[in-house]
């Protein structure tokens, strides 16, 4: 009895460390509320400055959005292995080190770049939220481990450029948003890997140019917005590549060039049936002067009419200059011919 009491109080100082290890993975962070029943953490507006410490093990969504979390490192999740949802949106966070994911939301921070090794770890993710940032550039490194990713939001940031393999990796893609940044060009070859997209979205950039190639990969596409961009022509080879069972087309709010060869492409477009012009109606001419503010399909068929037209005028024109300077030349040569006649004869005499 008394080896066994001395043994009790042995143990007695190590008791609440025991506990504390024991009772860990149910711990709530004391600014946090935490739902036992499904797992859920959740700690938002809470005017956190950085990850809580002690979020249970067990968790599998933990929402931290709302808040005034800067950095993020992987230190920050050490133990959460349950963990598949991180929403982080609305903080102020500038540099991250993500862990294992399926569903990560870092909207509406102040992200410049995106770390090269950024999607390590990552290869589970299905859903990545990157909206209202300040990325300004996509390079090939930082998105290379997503393979499973679904959906990508990229919509409100900066960026101009991307790199021409920034999506290679990302073969699964179903949805893109770029929508609300700054993209001149739509490339050939950006988009060579996404056969499984059906939504890509590009409204609201300064997209002047889309590349002969840009949409051929895309063989599952149902959704392609092109609103709101500066586009002034489009050309018919563009659209015809894309080889999709049904596709949905968004154009109106660009600065349009209506003429007749726009009038032909649009007309070209609406006959092919997998291909469908959501809001022609709302296609507004920007230029020439005296059509804008006109829409395209209420003009009809008069630019192609108006163009037949002038191309008449002119080539009737032309005929009658031609017909004038053969007149000419046939009058000119029956004086030379009559001169010629009269010297002759006032020679012979």
């Amino acid at each position: 009895m008394l080896v066994s009491g001395c043994t009790m109080l042995g143990v007695m100082p190590f008791l609440p460390v025991l506990l504390h290890t024991a009772l860990g993975f149910k711990q709530c962070p004391s600014s946090c509320l935490c739902y036992e029943s499904s797992d859920l953490v959740d700690c938002r507006s809470r005017g956190l400055v950085q990850v809580p410490s002690s979020v249970p093990h067990g968790s599998w969504l933990l929402d931290l959005s709302g808040n005034k979390l800067t950095e993020v490192t992987s230190r920050s999740f050490k133990g959460l292995w349950s963990l598949k949802i991180l929403l982080m949106f609305n903080n102020s966070i500038q540099t991250l080190q993500p862990e294992f994911l399926e569903k990560l939301d870092l909207s509406f921070n102040r992200l410049r770049w995106l770390p090269q090794d950024f999607s390590q770890g990552l290869v589970s993710l299905l859903e990545l939220q990157l909206g209202h940032n300040l990325l300004q550039h996509l390079d090939s490194a930082s998105l290379g481990d997503f393979e499973n990713l679904r959906k990508l939001d990229l919509s409100y940031n900066r960026i101009q450029a991307i790199d021409v393999r920034a999506f290679n990796s990302l073969s699964r893609l179903s949805l893109l948003n770029l929508e609300g940044n700054r993209l001149n060009v739509l490339k050939d070859g950006l988009l060579s890997r996404q056969q499984s997209m059906k939504v890509l979205l590009l409204s609201h950039n300064n997209i002047s140019k889309i590349e002969t190639e840009a949409l051929t990969p895309l063989r599952s596409l149902t959704l392609l917005s092109l609103r709101g961009n500066r586009l002034e022509h489009i050309r018919f080879k563009t659209f015809v590549q894309l080889q999709t069972t049904s596709t949905h087309l968004q154009m109106s709010l660009n600065p349009w060039t209506c003429d007749c060869d726009l009038q032909r492409v649009f007309g070209k477009i609406q006959h092919v049936r997998h291909l469908h012009v959501e809001d022609y109606k709302d296609i507004i001419c920007h230029t020439p002067a005296h059509q804008a503010g006109s829409s395209l399909a209420s003009l009809d068929s008069q630019l192609c009419m108006a163009e037949t037209a002038s191309v008449l005028v002119i080539t009737i024109t032309v005929l009658l200059a031609v017909i004038g300077t053969l007149v000419k030349a046939e009058h000119n040569r029956k004086n030379k011919q009559t001169v010629s006649d009269a010297e002759s004869q006032a020679h012979e005499k």
